[in-house]
């Protein structure tokens, strides 16, 4: 369980990793200046967003 629980969390940093430095490095330009771990919240949301928006979508007719 506890094993499974680490899997995930780092799963999860490594898919959100991409959307959270780019985040990182679009707020540094504005001036804001987040690590990583403040821009983390925002880049998971980014990219379960994206990851949304570019599934397929099925169509079940019955």
């Amino acid at each position: 369980m506890i094993r499974a629980l680490i899997g995930a969390i780092v799963i999860l940093l490594v898919s959100t990793f991409p959307a959270t430095w780019l985040m990182m490095l679009f707020l540094g330009n504005v001036g804001l200046e987040l690590s990583y771990w403040g821009t983390l919240p925002l880049g998971i949301l980014v990219s379960t967003l994206i990851g949304g928006v570019t599934a397929p979508t099925f169509v079940v007719k019955s």
